[in-house]
């Protein structure tokens, strides 16, 4: 089935899958669970260092893609979880510089328009504004040695040291990266619910989402996790649980479903039960053809 043969085109549904076995996997296990969208990692995100992309592996990711309409709109591709781009001291900043440029470079080789990141944390080292300005300056120095791939920070819960789990945070690290047409922001429900935004109800999800166009603005979002939560709100907990499992409920992802504004970016399960993820994104896509009449 194409992506247009859904009523629901233009909400691109997914999860994050597998590239277990080479990254040319990745698409043909999306298309196995009926997503029109999905995420995966280039390498192993537990490792700093990586063998090089092979060309044949390019070649089929490419192939595997064409074969089942994903584009690279609705591709996002998540980097290392070592990364650390507001990391205090220099040995860990310029590791995790170098790591990242890797990462941006490898999805240029794929043909890939995202890079989904954690922003960083100041390990309790640093201030927070002196924690954002160095990640701002880790996406200046990383776009200004790369092409073409646009730099998408992810919100965060909050949790331990990391930033980037406010609105404003989100806004004060674009605010200075100079290059505004190569950053974005993904929008992750479970972080956002532990961070302290109210997603419970339609009218709360409106109310979030109208403060994160005034705060951040809609040109910016590049894509979203779609996590229940386990943690209650505001708990700073980073704990994604199954759709309808968890203290946020299913109402939230009917409005999202609902809500134009989140149309054409890529919608990612990150939730905790991969055998599911062809029920939820069904699901998702119920409510997406149902707001649509």
């Amino acid at each position: 089935m194409t992506r247009l043969a859904h009523k629901a085109a233009d909400k691109f549904i997914g999860a994050h899958v597998s590239a277990a076995g080479g990254i040319e996997n990745a698409p043909l296990n999306a298309a196995a669970i009926g997503a029109t969208a999905f995420a995966f990692f280039t390498k192993n995100q537990r490792q700093w260092v990586a063998k090089p992309l092979a060309p044949e592996s390019i070649q089929k990711f490419l192939e595997n893609c064409a074969e089942h309409g994903f584009t690279s709109d609705h591709i996002l591709p998540h980097d290392s979880y070592l990364i650390n781009l507001g990391h205090p001291t220099a040995e860990g900043i310029e590791k995790s510089r170098a790591a990242f440029v890797d990462e941006l470079q490898r999805c240029a080789q794929l043909g890939l328009r995202y890079l989904n990141f954690h922003p960083g944390s100041h390990l309790r080292e640093i201030s927070e504004s002196e924690c954002l300005a160095r990640i701002a300056e880790s996406i200046n120095l990383a776009l200004e040695q790369t092409e073409g791939v646009t730099a998408v920070i992810e919100n965060t819960a909050g949790q331990g040291s990391n930033l980037g789990y406010s609105f404003e945070q989100l806004a004060e690290i674009i605010d200075q990266v100079e290059d505004k047409s190569r950053v974005g922001v993904c929008l992750d429900t479970c972080h956002a619910f532990a961070a302290g935004y109210d997603l419970t109800t339609a009218e709360s999800c409106r109310k979030v989402f109208d403060q994160f166009a005034a705060t951040v603005g809609f040109e910016y979002l590049c894509g979203m996790h779609l996590n229940d939560s386990k943690g209650d709100l505001n708990s700073r907990l980073d704990r994604h649980h199954s759709l309808g499992k968890g203290f946020i409920g299913l109402d939230a992802f009917a409005a999202i479903m609902a809500d134009r504004r989140f149309d054409g970016v890529p919608l990612v399960l990150e939730t905790i039960e991969p055998a599911i993820w062809a029920d939820e994104i069904s699901l998702l896509r119920g409510y997406a053809d149902a707001a649509n009449g």
